[in-house]
């Protein structure tokens, strides 16, 4: 059996799995036409068995599958597990948990940052995968043996892919350096959005309150809207639209007429009712209740050649560790430890303090130096008298 569509057999093979030490995990879904994410399969391998379960089946109750993920004695291996553990967030209220991501579990033992689940499997076990139904329809009935052949081999990998990199990351004892990212996915919270904090998503450049306070109302009458209509947020109004029409704060069809994405027509519609509404609660809120944003901090003078030069840095210690450079810091961490030597960013705690901070505060101070090395034909460090 490869498919499951019916309760019995799920809750048959959710007993099997739940004698085991660990689950390969995956789903496919469609997202392009909704808010949320429409769970079309799920597939799950244990050792002896891998199976797909049709959560489109009609009647199936994917009650055992929940149970099953929210098992504490049965480690859940997912890759890139942030999209898959958000469909269970909505559908079961719970983080499918313990959890086990191969995507940042690879970043730690050198693969890259993001790595891409083909790329690991071919990397770690020499398999490489078929990927040519990556774009297929999950939501079309029936799936064809192909679709769930292509959907099996998502998981089957995954296992043997998990256990060298279990045994890469206890041979180098790495494992603990995975603890804060775990917490991160098993944290609900990562995966819920409220109203009120979507303007945060957006990129603006004007830290105005009152432009933030417009923009804070638009993007949480917008966000709501596309979670009781279950469409994607730009099917309501697009980012930069929403923006544009905050940065103008309209009060009158006529004025909303004026932005780029409505017309007479449509400021007058349901749509340019709703939007002025929100700009109009807005504007009627104290001054106290209107958010803030810092300003941007400028780099004291002569730091940006210090982040620079911690930029290189980063690439040559992560290069020596064998460590994806995404996982050790950003280019925003980079600006604030040349600003700071108390930055509150990740590079300077813990194991990455360890890996890249203590050399990033040497080489800020003089203590460390870069160098070429014609040679090697590479950037060396070499400790600087004092």
């Amino acid at each position: 059996m490869t498919l499951v569509t019916d309760t019995a057999s799920l809750a048959a093979l959710c007993d099997r799995l739940a004698r085991e030490r660990f689950v390969a995990v995956d789903t496919e879904f469609m997202r392009d036409k909704t808010y949320y994410a429409k769970l079309c399969l799920v597939q799950l391998a244990g050792a002896e068995e891998a199976v797909a379960v049709d959560t489109l089946a009609p009647g199936l109750d994917l009650a055992p599958l929940y149970g099953l993920m929210a098992d504490p004695g049965v480690l859940k291996v997912f890759h890139a597990a942030r999209q898959d553990v958000e469909i269970f967030v909505h559908q079961a209220d719970a983080v499918p948990a313990p959890l086990f991501d191969t995507q940042i579990a690879a970043m730690v033992c050198g693969f890259g940052d993001a790595v891409s689940y083909d790329r690991l499997v071919r990397g770690l076990t020499g398999v490489r995968l078929d990927k040519t139904s990556r774009f297929t329809d999950w939501s079309h009935r029936p799936l064809t043996p192909r679709q769930v052949d292509y959907a099996l081999a998502d998981v089957i990998h995954l296992r043997p892919a998990y256990e060298r990199l279990h045994r890469r990351l206890e041979k180098t004892g790495r494992l603990d350096w995975l603890s804060e990212e775990m917490a991160v996915l098993t944290d609900p919270a990562t995966y819920r959005v409220a109203p009120d904090d979507a303007w945060r998503r957006l990129k603006i450049r004007s830290t105005k309150p009152k432009f933030l306070t417009v923009l804070r109302e638009l993007a949480a009458w917008r966000e709501r809207e596309a979670q009781t209509r279950d469409v994607p947020r730009n099917r309501i109004l697009r980012d930069d639209a929403l923006v544009d029409v905050a940065a103008q704060m309209p009060q009158s069809p006529d004025e909303l007429a004026r932005s780029r994405a409505f017309n007479r027509d449509s400021s007058n519609g349901k749509t340019g009712r709703a939007i002025l509404e929100a700009v109009e609660r807005a504007l009627s809120l104290p001054k106290d209740q209107w958010p803030t944003l810092p300003e941007p901090a400028e780099a004291p003078q002569g730091r940006q050649p210090v982040a620079d030069l911690l930029r290189v840095l980063l690439k040559i210690k992560c290069e020596e560790s064998d460590v994806a450079p995404k996982l050790i810091a950003s280019s925003d961490d980079l600006d604030a430890i040349a600003a700071s030597d108390d930055a509150d960013v990740p590079a300077l705690k813990g194991w990455r303090r360890e890996v890249f901070g203590e050399a990033a505060l040497a080489v800020k101070h003089g203590r460390l130096g870069l160098v070429y090395d014609p040679a090697k034909d590479r950037v060396t460090l070499v400790e600087v008298p004092g």
